[in-house]
């Protein structure tokens, strides 16, 4: 019972803590309500999907995890559309501004692979470069699964990939208690309290402003949650096996990590990953920060992936 009081919050602290330093708005720094403005809306037979689609060029997709949406990538959009690339930033069904509908397996990583190829042929775009952070890999290996040729190249960013690797939140089974934990991230009881310890363990330093933080907290505040109960009451207890998938990967690939990750290890399954996706050693690049590498080291980022891609 422990286990799941920790995942409700810490009552004592529910209306003190706050989940951003003091630091003030920075300049040019984009605000939520701007980022939802610049949204584009695709129907899919089980609800809206909002993402990003700016430049020309190539195609690049930046695919976020769990839980958060494709605001994860708001300081990487302008910097690659710049270099010359069409970039796409989906808020995956049930995150973001997405439409967050009734249902279970809907959340599914092989229904989140469908959807995502659904509005990608919608775009007629037929094959890009993939980029991936998350829970965003499991949904990426359903993809590839059933669409092995759509990515070109497969960059990832601190993702889901083998069970030694993944340490997750503490496990939730299906019902009443995780529903109830849902709730109170969605009304407010216990927003910045999730938030705080999210970007306090995913961050070596939390220097996340108000400004920054407003994109996490609206969707969830606006009931966005049914995507991560399905996370932490199947996934995490469940860790689906795409190792039959890996193997199968013929795309160039590149790996960049947080290398202080506490969620998603990197060491554990250091040799396994290497040797499964035959990654090039040169094409392995560990960063000094834990999970939220897109928060703080955007840049560094933007240049390895666009070395890579050229």
């Amino acid at each position: 019972m422990k286990k799941y009081v920790v995942l409700i919050g810490f009552v004592v602290c529910i209306f003190s803590c706050k989940p951003y330093t003091s630091a003030t708005q920075e300049k040019d720094q984009i605000t939520y309500s701007a980022f939802r403005e610049q949204q584009k809306s695709y129907t899919s037979e089980d609800g809206v999907i909002k993402y990003i689609d700016q430049g020309q060029g190539p195609v690049i997709v930046l695919l976020h995890g769990v839980p958060s949406s494709g605001w994860l990538y708001r300081k990487m959009i302008d910097p690659l559309v710049t270099s010359g690339y069409r970039v796409i930033v989906p808020d995956m069904l049930g995150f973001g501004s997405s439409d967050s509908p009734e249902g279970y397996e809907l959340y599914n990583e092989a229904n989140h692979a469908k959807r995502l190829i659904e509005l990608m042929d919608s775009l007629s775009i037929s094959s890009w470069t993939h980029v991936l952070h998350d829970a965003g890999g499991l949904w990426t290996w359903a993809l590839l699964k059933t669409a092995p040729k759509r990515i070109e190249k497969l960059v990832m960013l601190n993702t889901v990939i083998f069970d030694e690797g993944f340490y997750p939140p503490v496990p939730m089974k299906p019902g009443g208690i995780a529903k109830t934990a849902m709730w109170t991230y969605s009304n407010g009881m216990t927003t910045n309290v999730l938030l705080k310890k999210l970007f306090e363990t995913g961050l070596k330093k939390n220097t996340l402003n108000k400004t920054d933080v407003e994109g996490y907290k609206t969707p969830l505040k606006e009931g966005k949650t049914k995507g991560m109960y399905y996370f932490f009451t199947q996934t995490c207890s469940d860790l689906p096996d795409y190792s039959s998938v890996f193997s199968k990967i013929e795309a160039p690939k590149l790996l960049i990590w947080g290398q202080h990750d506490d969620m998603l290890r990197w060491h554990p399954q250091q040799k396994r990953v290497t040797e499964t996706f035959e990654i090039k050693e040169e094409n392995i690049h560990l960063i000094d920060e834990k999970h939220f590498i897109q928060e703080t080291r955007d840049k560094e980022i933007v240049k390895i992936v666009l070395e890579f891609l050229k």
